[in-house]
């Protein structure tokens, strides 16, 4: 059965068109992941569908007595209880008991109760009470009145209103974004066993790979469908464009050909008839396609100076807020090379102890060691909200580097995708993805030794956060994560530490093991499972590999340094040989030997060009 039916859709957003005779079919039990640039109309695409947006032409057809849910934007804030907030939703069941402790008439009652048994009405606190735990909230927080929440954790409790309705159609518009890593596992896990359809906008790449099946692509105004998840949809795209473009190479060597063939007999009253049948023919072979690629999204932190093991080290220590500490008995070791994820719920005291590991907070009681040098650069979300709204980021970032000229503050924001057009404009007219490009290029402006990032992915886009994987694949020094984007944690992280019952321990397994662990608790099984893996093995694997490498990429940055040195002397040159004073002021033989420099210069420079080439394909290979 067809759930969905979008025919010939058309959608203008203040005159720009958005969709243009779109086409999308989506099946009962179907599950299909939305994904196109910032701004082609993902979230647009989903008002139409609620019926918040009326398109501009086409139709969207709903199945016949299909429910659909989707995540309200306004968060419940109200005196109701979180269990009957989710509840609630349901209008049907509220609708039918309230009905039944007032009607007198035993035939509607019997209606009313036959229908309630159909809908399994006296299930339903124990499937809401099982959803608002999955999200993070334990039994006595589901009794307290959403007002007492935060707008991210009330946000949780709209999404748990979407889910228990268990519709026909489900729409998610970035379902992860205010979710902790363990909500995001629970929330993977509840979409794999949905038996509705549903349509998911996402930048996670692992909840696109692990719970959908078709990926819908919002490019160039259409939407074209891809069997498979994220992973195939990548490979079929890429599949696409080289057939494209092969198309394309025989289309113009054809069309040369022919053109070639007018060109030399148009003229000629022997040849003319075939000239003219060539024309027609040229007519008739089909246009050139341009094939449309993505221009890539390239991340790259400052090469940090090397500090001795260890940076930072705790021994026995507690940390707090002046109260009873939140994080007690630390015995913990940070060196260089270090890529340690952290796992714990939300309210476990990850932040804390990113603040501590930070500066921002002292340990209370035991032993601590800081490298004197130690730089470190702290992210966290909250940060965007302390932005002047009326500067730019290179306002932002001329006060971060007050010593700095222009050029180099530029450069520190191009590092991340702020080009010079980015670069001045007011922070009111950033989207949310190029904010936090901007407190990522802010965090880095010192080349730390250690970089602490707490939920960095927020509002980047799939393209970002492969770029942010490459980038600290690349950086040279320590870096502790928080995220709730396990496929971030898989690539980035070689070490796992579990914040959790008051303390810091090592989790020597991977996220499997972790799902496991957390499948097991859910269960009331209170164990542990067996830690293991091959995931672990990569990590490891991937710890070896970056120490491996490190002289490769050192003898790049030597390589970089003295070409930029020689770029530096020859352009002075070129200036003094190009005024005609110097020849004026200069012996001849100064002049020789200037030019003779040059020459030299460019030598080394090939040389040094080579060279890089070299390491850096031994270093890709790597």
């Amino acid at each position: 059965m067809t759930v969905l039916s979008i025919r010939d859709l058309t959608i203008r957003v203040a005159g720009r068109p958005l969709l243009e005779g779109a086409n999308l079919q989506i099946d009962d039990g179907r599950k299909v992941g939305l994904v196109g640039r910032n701004g082609a109309g993902k979230s647009t695409l989903l008002r139409a569908i609620t019926g918040d947006l009326q398109p501009d032409g086409g139709e969207l057809r709903l199945a016949q007595r299909a429910r659909m849910a989707h995540v309200a934007q306004e968060a419940p804030g109200g005196d109701e209880a979180l269990i009957d907030v989710v509840l609630a939703a349901d209008t049907e069941r509220t609708a039918l008991m309230t009905e039944a402790e007032t009607s007198a008439d035993p035939a509607r009652l019997a209606e009313i109760h036959d229908r309630l048994i159909a809908i399994r009405a006296d299930s339903a606190p124990a499937r809401a009470g099982a959803i608002l735990s999955g999200l993070g909230f334990d039994a006595a927080a589901q009794a307290r009145p959403s007002r007492e929440f935060s707008g991210g954790w009330r946000m949780r409790v709209a999404l748990a209103r979407a889910l228990f309705l268990e519709p026909e159609l489900l729409l998610l518009d970035e379902p992860t974004n205010h979710l902790d890593l363990e909500a995001t596992m629970w929330l993977e896990s509840w979409l794999q066993r949905f038996a509705g359809a549903a349509i998911v906008v996402s930048h996670d790449r692992g909840l696109l790979e692990r719970c959908v099946d078709s990926i819908a692509h919002l490019d160039q105004r259409k939407i074209t469908l891809y069997q498979g998840n994220f992973a195939d949809f990548v490979r079929m795209r890429a599949e696409r464009q080289a057939q494209q473009a092969a198309a394309n190479e025989r289309i113009a060597a054809e069309r040369a050909h022919i053109q070639s063939f007018i060109d030399r007999f148009r003229y000629k009253a022997s040849k003319a008839r075939q000239a003219q049948s060539r024309i027609k023919a040229l007519e008739r072979m089909p246009a050139i396609e341009a094939v449309v690629e993505d221009t890539p999204v390239r991340f790259a932190f400052p090469s940090s100076d090397e500090l001795p093991p260890p940076i930072l080290s705790l021994n026995g220590c507690s940390v707090g807020y002046g109260g009873p500490p939140i994080l007690r008995n630390l015995t913990l070791r940070l060196d260089q090379d270090d890529r340690i994820a952290l796992l714990g719920a939300n309210g476990n005291g990850k932040s804390t102890l990113a603040k501590l590991l930070a500066g921002r907070l002292q340990p209370e009681g035991g032993t601590h060691f800081r490298n004197a040098k130690l730089r470190v650069g702290y992210f966290a979300q909250h940060q965007a909200e302390e932005l002047d709204l009326n500067g730019t980021p290179l306002t932002h970032m001329q006060a971060a580097l007050p010593r700095a000229t222009e050029t180099a503050c530029r450069s520190q924001l191009a590092r991340f995708g702020l080009d010079a057009d980015r670069a001045d404009n007011r922070i009111t007219a950033l989207s949310g993805g190029e904010k936090a490009r901007l407190l990522l290029a802010l965090t880095t402006r010192d080349a730390p030794q250690l970089l602490i990032l707490d939920e960095p992915t927020n509002h980047l886009d799939i393209d970002a956060r492969e770029a942010l994987v490459k980038a600290l694949a690349d950086y040279s020094g320590a870096v502790v994560l928080i995220t709730h984007d396990p496929h971030l944690v898989e690539l980035a992280a070689d070490r796992l530490w579990l914040v959790a019952d008051g303390t810091v321990t090592n989790f020597d397994g991977d996220l499997d093991d972790y799902r496991a662990l957390l499948a097991e608790r859910a269960r009331g099984a209170g164990g542990r499972a067996e830690p293991g893996g091959a995931k672990a093995g990569a990590r490891r694997e991937r710890a070896e590999t970056r120490v491996a490498t490190a002289p490769l990429r050192a003898r790049i940055k030597e390589i970089e340094q003295s070409l930029e040195k020689l770029a530096r002397e020859d352009a002075l040159i070129e200036k003094r040989l190009s005024d005609p004073d110097t020849y004026a002021r200069f012996k001849p033989e100064d002049i020789a030997w200037a030019n003779t420099r040059r020459a030299a210069i460019a030598k080394d420079t090939a040389a040094l060009e080579e060279e890089w080439l070299e390491v850096s394909a031994r270093l890709e290979a790597a």
